[in-house]
């Protein structure tokens, strides 16, 4: 074996090196990248949600005087036609940033209608509902041991 194929080894070895060096940090790269957009997601994802669950309470609270009421669809959240002038609380049914489609789970409110949507994503259970605080009356009553 001469010096100059046991140099052409040594080079060989060391871009053989370089190049498994060079996949394990794209690796990383590609790793730190799917964290951080998945964190983008989940933001993106409480943000809508939040409008959601907002729109909800809007469309609860400026029911006609027949009392308040959950919306039936998430449609009614585009456009509330209670009244003379519908009335909007969203501008568009937003699509999930977990799933990109713009189908949601409904969390059905006890007295009928919708009172919270969820991400129909595998990964986590992103839920987001609008409940009304109860009247101060309410809550005095349910702790009164009295009254039980």
């Amino acid at each position: 074996m001469t010096s100059g194929d046991a140099q052409r080894g040594f080079t060989y070895l060391i871009a053989l090196l370089l190049i498994a060096a060079s996949g394990f940090g794209l690796a990383a790269l590609g790793e730190a990248w799917s964290h951080a957009r998945q964190r983008e997601k989940e933001a993106e994802l409480r943000w809508i949600g939040n409008q959601f669950r907002h729109a909800i309470a809007l469309y609860y609270h400026r029911s006609p005087a027949a009392g308040a009421r959950y919306p039936q669809t998430l449609e009614d959240l585009i456009e509330d036609r209670r009244f003379p002038m519908p009335q909007r609380y969203l501008r568009r049914i937003y699509a999930d940033p977990m799933t990109g489609k713009t189908e949601w789970g409904l969390i059905a409110a006890p007295g009928g209608g919708i009172m919270g949507v969820q991400s129909l994503s595998a990964r986590r259970d992103w839920k987001f509902i609008y409940e009304p605080p109860e009247l101060p009356l309410q809550r005095t009553i349910a702790s009164d041991p009295k009254r039980r």
